[in-house]
């Protein structure tokens, strides 16, 4: 029998570094985050013990229904321009997907938007512009996996990318903020870069640097004697690594000025900042540098408004999350806003 906290919604996103958990007054609509919770990722047992701690109604057995964000390194989330006089040919969008992003569309789980709203795309409305994203079948189905071991019943799972970048385009239109704003998710041998304005998502591309690429620089600037004692320091917290983060971040910075100049002269737009997330708690300093390298200030939004704008209120307990963007994608995950987001649009 599934048991869930009557009157209760949950929230789970699994990223790289961490388990974000929260509890929220209601499953949807308006709503108040009570309480939330972390523990360390790929921990069945915490992630367990967590969920526990954020019932109020115990439970000795059964399930907690809870809407979950998920990534996956080979995560896929991209802006393609489609031939309109190709999208009604059966097998077009396989065929874009495996000779552009190079990968295999039967194996993965995949779904295409419109780029403009987000919304589906529908071949019949000659629509240009999509978002291509998913993830691998058989990822899912372990992630699942690993979510029912540890008593929760994932009622809907998401790519927590899409969620992110949803509710970054609606935080710019909600502030009316109207520059092109840089977006990087640092994983540990890859670095998604987005690039989104109020409008949607203009640009997409993975780069082949993550935070395993900055080991070789730590042994080479501390003089430590292999690379796995870089590891340690690096992922430690012991270490101000502030001061040589430009040295760390050089070869990532470089391949983020490739892209955004393509961007700057493709579009006549500049950069007006940039916002690192699935950054670990011990490198904060990742942040800042990028930022300084790039000549552009780092974004920081205020999500307090703009959550009770949607109808998402966080209670006296929990306020610190509302300034500290590890917690975005679980927010994202609870924040309904597209039909709000088109009425700003509007106006």
């Amino acid at each position: 029998m599934l048991f869930s906290a009557k009157g209760k919604g949950f929230f789970v996103e699994q990223n790289d570094h961490a388990t974000l958990l929260a509890r929220t007054s209601a499953p949807s609509g308006e709503v108040v985050v009570e309480a939330v919770a972390e523990c360390p990722p790929g921990d069945g047992a915490a992630l367990t013990e967590a969920i526990r701690g954020l019932q109020q109604k115990k439970s000795s057995s059964g399930y907690v229904h809870a809407t979950c964000g998920i990534y996956s390194q080979k995560r896929l989330v991209r802006r393609v321009s489609l031939d309109l006089k190709r999208v009604r040919e059966a097998g077009y969008l396989n065929e874009v997907v495996s000779s552009q992003f190079r990968i295999e569309p039967e194996q993965y789980m995949l779904a295409v938007l419109n780029a403009a709203d987000g919304t589906e795309y529908d071949p019949n409305k000659s629509q240009k512009e999509v978002i291509i994203c998913g993830l691998p079948s058989d990822e899912i189905i372990t992630k699942q996996d690993a979510l029912l071991a540890a008593s929760v019943y994932p009622v809907r799972l998401e790519l927590g990318t899409t969620a992110v970048l949803g509710g970054l385009v609606d935080c710019l239109a909600f502030a009316k903020l109207k520059t092109p704003t840089l977006v990087l998710e640092l994983g540990a041998e890859t670095t998604h870069s987005f690039i989104v304005t109020a409008d949607g998502l203009d640009a997409a591309r993975p780069i082949p640097q993550g935070l395993e690429a900055m080991i070789p620089v730590v042994q080479k600037e501390l003089g430590l004697k292999d690379e796995e004692s870089a590891r340690k320091l690096f992922y430690s917290n012991t270490f101000d690594f502030t001061g040589m983060g430009a040295t760390l971040i050089k070869k990532l910075v470089k391949e983020l000025q490739s892209s955004i100049g393509f961007y700057e002269v493709q579009t006549g737009q500049s950069i007006g900042q940039v916002l690192c997330l699935q950054v670990p708690p011990k490198m904060s300093w990742v942040d800042g540098a990028i930022a300084s390298s790039l000549g552009v200030p780092a974004f920081q939004p205020d999500l307090p408004p703009w959550l009770q704008s949607r109808g998402v209120t966080l209670a006296p307990e929990v306020a610190a999350i509302g300034q500290d963007f590890r917690w975005l994608g679980l927010l994202t995950l609870i924040t309904q806003y597209q039909n709000v987001s088109a009425e700003v649009k509007k106006e």
